[in-house]
């Protein structure tokens, strides 16, 4: 004879009352209240530094991501990476417990680099830090120098570092700081004067769209420009499935990365990802320094095209001018299913303000537009973006604000459809309004990493998945007179 045990809540709650607060949470009144709190993030669009880091340091050859800091946050960084490409994300760490805490990391980090060193084999290890060693001090200067006296690891083995702490900044702040140090190691005594590679030193920030990488790659070969990608994941999260498994799959090589330095040109795409990485390298670097906005949409890529024209003294190739004009045509195509559509848009701001490019050029409206880790400078930017469109006059912008915030915005002043990334999905059911999953983090779609964004394809793509789904919405929701074979 089998019991049930009932489940006796500590406070009941009438169900009257939860569908009044159900329905009250998409009011006005409680919108004022939720923009008032001032103490709480909830849902942030934005995930820490630590993962920024960890991005960049697989983004080049042969190199073992470390963390120094607990076991716990160094899951939560590649877990976070494994879903999005669903490809490994391998990285180690020195597993600090509460003996750290009190006194310090040094013996945990001197432990880890030894094994790691020996087991792992790698060509260059990467370390950043998680909220435990921020908090309590922990030196890294000092620690990684006496590593190398205690035979920890040798001398000539290159370990950049950064402070990356979790309670402060963003995932691209991180992405940022971790660059900065790698490139300060590798090319450390490498310039030559006189030497000039003749390539370009291409930048894309944070960037976890490997078409995009792929796109870049295929438009410099198109000009027959030598480059190197300073942090490539292309192959490192979109590597092929053949049987066997690779630690280290791609990246930039290490040599590549040392002679950058020396390089004719240094592009940043990034530029709100990479604001101290290209400051050290506009005082270290040789050659040009340019620093661009992310070609996307037609306008920004005309710009990028034009630049490297200018730079490396090439006229755009012609496939490129017809690839142009196929983007253009597939706009006029479809402009219909999206003028005058309003959208929020949410994201890191280098590819906010292309979210926002792309929209005004096909006439729909960017209406409420969120940036969870913004400056004033992130603000005029996108005020600028706005004012330069009639499709931007009713924009409105929110820096520093959360999803949950959005969701009061969608649910109180309606939109056609949401422009982020997963996160976003509970609010747009709530709405029942479509998400278009550009960005990072996507867990709940597969593939998608793999569609640029970026340059004229990135149009084409865009334009597609989102004509495309407002078509459905219209299939699945009118009546049978008006389900047509033509849209």
């Amino acid at each position: 004879m089998s019991t049930e045990t009932a489940v006796k809540y500590v406070t009941e709650i009438p169900e009257e009352e939860v569908k009044r607060v159900a329905e009250w949470i998409n009011t006005e009144e409680y919108k004022e209240k939720n923009f008032a709190r001032q103490a709480l993030v909830i849902n942030p669009a934005h995930t820490c530094q630590p993962l920024g880091a960890e991005l960049a340091a697989h983004a080049f050859e042969g190199t073992l991501p470390f963390v120094h800091g607990s076991q716990g946050c160094a899951s939560y960084y590649r877990s976070t990476l494994n879903r999005h490409f669903r490809e490994p994300a391998p990285a180690v760490s020195d597993a600090m417990t509460e003996d750290g805490a009190v006194f310090g990391g040094q013996n945990n980090l001197h432990e880890a680099l030894e094994n790691a060193y020996a087991l792992y084999k790698p060509k260059m290890m990467a370390i950043f830090t998680s909220c435990m060693p921020e908090i309590i001090g922990d030196d890294l200067t000092a620690f990684i120098k006496n590593a190398r006296q205690k035979g920890h690891i040798p001398q000539d083995f290159p370990a950049p570092f950064a402070n990356t702490p979790s309670f402060n900044g963003s995932h691209i702040h991180g992405y940022d700081a971790m660059l900065l140090s790698i490139l300060q190691t590798l090319t450390e005594g490498k310039q030559l004067e006189g030497r000039c590679t003749g390539k370009l030193n291409l930048i894309a920030g944070f960037d976890c769209n490997t078409g995009n990488y792929r796109e870049y790659k295929r438009i410099l070969k198109e000009f027959g420009i030598p480059y190197t990608f300073l942090a490539d994941i292309s192959d490192v999260f979109d590597s092929p499935l053949d049987g066997t498994y690779r630690i280290y799959p791609g990246g930039t090589k290490l040599e590549d990365a040392a002679d950058s330095i020396n390089g004719k040109v240094t592009m940043t795409l990034g530029p709100y990802a990479t604001p101290k990485t290209f400051g050290w390298i506009k005082d270290n670097y040789s050659g040009k320094h340019v620093s661009m906005p992310a070609p996307f949409g037609v306008e920004k890529t005309d710009a990028f095209l034009m630049k490297l024209s200018e730079l490396f003294g090439k006229p755009v190739p012609e496939s490129l001018k017809a690839e142009r004009g196929r983007a253009v045509d597939a706009m006029t195509d479809a402009h219909q299913y999206m003028h005058g559509k309003k959208f929020a848009v949410y994201g890191d701001p280098d590819y906010l303000l292309g979210y926002i490019s792309f929209l005004l050029e096909m006439g729909a409206k960017p209406y409420h537009i969120l940036c969870s880790k913004g400056t004033k400078k992130v603000e005029k930017d996108i005020q600028a973006l706005l004012d330069s469109s009639p499709y931007g006059t009713d924009g409105k912008i929110y820096i520093n604000k959360d999803l949950w915030h959005l969701r009061s915005l969608v649910m109180t002043d309606p939109v056609d459809g949401v422009i982020g990334d997963t996160h976003a999905k509970f609010i747009t059911r709530d709405a029942k309004i479509p998400l278009f999953r550009f960005g990072f983090p996507i867990f709940d779609r597969v593939n998608l990493h793999r569609y640029p964004l970026i340059g004229y394809q990135g149009v084409i793509n865009m334009v597609t998945a989102i004509c495309n789904k407002f078509i459905d919405i219209t299939d699945d929701t009118c009546d049978e007179r008006h389900f047509e074979m033509m849209r």
